[in-house]
């Protein structure tokens, strides 16, 4: 079977979100994932990346849509990393991704604890810019990581997303708007 990339859009309380998805002999494959942010919404920016897309869908798509739009709800769903073609992304990134993935909902990470966890201690800013371009947002949660001095530094669906969604999975602030401390995951992981 020939590997073409489809989309599917579906709407949420936080603007539309496309999955860019193939289905090739191997099974479903995850290519990105697209959310919307304030004045950029995911279904204008999958026209502009790939203006002949198809739009279409199947049974096994549907499944991780609903999945989604579960999450994005409130319910706990945790996504595999099997889906997501991680072997799109660098060695880096790659290696970010997998341990950002380890964050248990209700706690947060900052980019230099990553940093750590991933034995780079260094590499804090190249942390972040591997977050940034984390093209599989919500399957992998990087809404997850925050600044060291617990705010939320930045976020693909804006700042206001990520608040909402660390909410919806329990972490809570106090009145300077960062995270409260027992929300801190500090356990090293190899």
């Amino acid at each position: 079977m020939q590997n073409i990339f489809k989309t599917i859009i579906k709407n949420t309380p936080y603007g539309p979100i496309a999955l860019l998805w193939s289905y090739p002999d191997k099974g479903l494959q995850i290519i990105k994932v697209i959310i919307s942010k304030p004045g950029s919404p995911a279904d204008k920016k999958i026209t502009a990346l790939f203006p002949e897309i198809i739009s279409s869908s199947c049974t096994a798509v549907d499944n991780i849509c609903f999945k989604i739009e579960a999450y994005l709800s409130g319910e706990n769903i945790n996504f595999s990393l099997e889906l997501p073609q991680l072997q799109n992304c660098t060695i880096f990134q790659q290696t970010v991704l997998r341990a950002n993935h380890t964050i248990l909902r209700g706690k947060v990470c900052s980019y230099s604890f990553l940093a750590t966890r991933i034995e780079n201690p260094e590499a804090s800013r190249a942390i972040g810019t591997a977050l940034a371009t984390n093209p599989f947002p919500i399957l992998i949660p990087c809404h997850r990581v925050i600044r060291s001095d617990r705010s939320l530094g930045g976020f693909g669906g804006g700042l206001k997303m990520k608040r909402t969604l660390l909410e919806m999975e329990g972490v809570s602030f106090d009145k300077t708007g960062r995270v409260y401390r027992h929300h801190l995951d500090q356990v090293l992981t190899n």
